[in-house]
């Protein structure tokens, strides 16, 4: 099949890194860093909740969330995640990537003030406005998947886009970070100025009244990235694969990156017709299926096993650590104490397990491919989640607590350094130029079912000590089909969007693993 191109293509793809890519990284980067903070900073509030809004005075111990609320309060962002992925994912083939990026910053600035507010004073009045705005903070949260990483994508050289995609997920790391800091911050202060006793101690006192500010106070600081990115992002061109192929207009795709890149570019305007041609297909057609099918089952079968493993051991973290001992018992400690102890043991686990993995795969996808990272990656969490399930009673003896630790670490640490940074990269990749930001928002969608699982069902389990062993066990397999399911997808590291997705008349790669030659004439789908 004859090979076409545009200048503008060749040159985005050959441009050597400028500070222009270091800055797209970090403004994308920092919707990330939103993203992270606000998903993952609610397991440091969440029994701070439940103590000050449910405690039951016949009970002998702390209040707690209702299972139902719970579930709620920690699931209700990622339905709006994955609203909002499929929304923003398909607008941003229509109607431009850069058209709706900034849609997704304002919603996730407003919705994080408005979380830590409340329309009236009864827990029911408290939850309901939580949950509403933690709705619509999710729907911004979910647009950022897609436009993010079309954005870098189309953006990137053939030879680094890989390790810029992963770069701007690797922000979520920081964000990770940074909610189990800032939570450790916000309660250590409280607690040096208002700690109370133990709750055994006194039932009463030991919730401290100002800690309804605590909670409240680290929900409403994630506007603050997102603000401070907005203006930003709103200096960004479309990209210019985006006004080329979509828009038709190479002339104003060849401005846009020669003032990007600082260098000149032809416009080839004539040659546009031949793109369109070779490409003009729905995503409902028998030609994407023969083309992509595979590769799009094969993104969002693995984003959904890595989901459910990689939520549940981030949304259930708050249970599992007083049951390893790694914090106190509740009633060992006042409300502000236990939200300090959980916040500090997240901080670490997020510290030298998760933040690591992050940049382990910044810095080898490129040589290694994403297909071994999110291979060897699905595996490693498959074993150590096999081996946690099947020791956990000896694993929960306190003398055993750093081995528990350090297992927990690597789940993490695999995970990062595997599926859930190459599931984000590959859908930004494998899918055409019109269709790219819709099969990426399926992706990421069918990532965040899997996290719902996590939070409305594996959730109510681990509150039951007994249960976590059997929840690991399941989790060890999800991450085994993770793995199975991989084999659908295809290395894409050091070629074009275009000769991966097949828009400029190549014919696309088989899968990795099985190294076959197809005939001529045939195409691999």
């Amino acid at each position: 099949m004859a090979l076409y191109n545009l200048s503008v293509l060749d040159a985005l793809d050959t441009a050597r890194m400028q500070w222009y890519h270091v800055t797209a990284i970090l403004i994308a980067g920092m919707g990330f860093f939103s993203d992270a903070y606000d998903l993952f900073c609610i397991s440091t509030v969440s029994k701070l909740l439940g103590r000050l809004y449910y405690y039951d005075p016949s009970s002998r111990h702390p209040g707690k969330l209702p299972p139902t609320v719970n579930n709620f309060v920690v699931g209700v962002a990622l339905v709006g995640t994955l609203i909002g992925q499929l929304v923003f994912g398909f607008l941003g083939d229509k109607l431009g990537r850069k058209k709706v990026y900034g849609i997704t910053l304002i919603l996730m600035a407003i919705c994080s003030i408005c979380s830590g507010l409340s329309f009236g004073y009864s827990p029911k009045a408290v939850m309901v406005t939580l949950c509403f705005f933690r709705f619509w903070l999710g729907f911004g949260i979910g647009g950022d998947y897609p436009l993010s990483a079309t954005i870098m994508a189309e953006y990137a050289n053939k030879k680094t886009r890989g390790a810029f995609i992963a770069a701007v997920f690797a922000m979520q790391g920081v964000g990770i970070i940074f909610a189990g800091l800032v939570s450790m911050i916000v309660s250590s202060i409280f607690l040096s100025e208002y700690g109370g006793p133990k709750f055994r101690e006194n039932h009463i006192l030991s919730t401290e009244p100002e800690a309804d500010y605590v909670w409240r106070i680290v929900l409403m600081l994630g506007a603050l990235p997102a603000l401070l990115t907005y203006y930003w992002r709103m200096k960004m061109p479309e990209t210019g694969r985006y006004t080329a192929l979509i828009e038709g207009n190479a002339t104003q795709a060849a401005i846009d990156m020669a003032h990007v890149l600082d260098i000149e570019i032809p416009a080839d305007q004539d040659r546009l017709s031949q793109f369109k041609a070779a490409n003009d297909y729905p995503l409902l057609s028998r030609t994407f299926l023969e083309r992509h099918g595979r590769h799009l089952i094969g993104t969002m079968s693995t984003w959904f096993f890595l989901d459910t493993a990689y939520y549940s051991q981030h949304l259930t973290q708050k249970d599992i650590f007083p049951a390893m001992g790694l914090t106190q018992a509740d009633v060992d400690v006042s409300a502000l104490r236990e939200m300090f102890e959980t916040s500090r043991t997240m901080f670490v686990v997020a510290l030298l397990g998760t933040f690591p993995g992050y940049w382990f795969t910044v810095f080898f996808i490129e040589t290694i491919g994403r297909f071994f990272i999110q291979l060897v990656g699905f595996f490693m969490m498959s074993i150590f989640l096999l081996i946690m399930g099947i020791k956990y009673d000896y694993l929960k003896e306190r003398e055993n607590n750093w081995i528990f630790a350090a297992l927990y670490g690597l789940i993490f640490f695999f995970a990062n350094f595997g599926p859930n940074s190459t599931t984000f990269v590959l859908p930004a990749e494998l899918f055409p130029t019109r269709l790219r930001s819709t099969c990426h928002a399926l992706s990421a969608a069918s990532g965040k079912a899997g996290a719902m699982i996590a939070a409305f069902v594996l959730q109510n389990y681990a509150m039951n000590v007994n249960q976590i062993k059997h929840i690991m066990v399941f989790l060890a397999l999800t991450s085994m089909f993770g793995f199975c399911c991989t084999f659908l997808v295809t290395e894409t590291k050091g070629r074009s969007l275009e000769e991966i997705s097949g828009e400029n008349g190549a014919q696309k790669e088989t899968n990795p693993a099985t190294k076959l030659r197809m005939a001529p004439g045939r195409e691999a789908i």
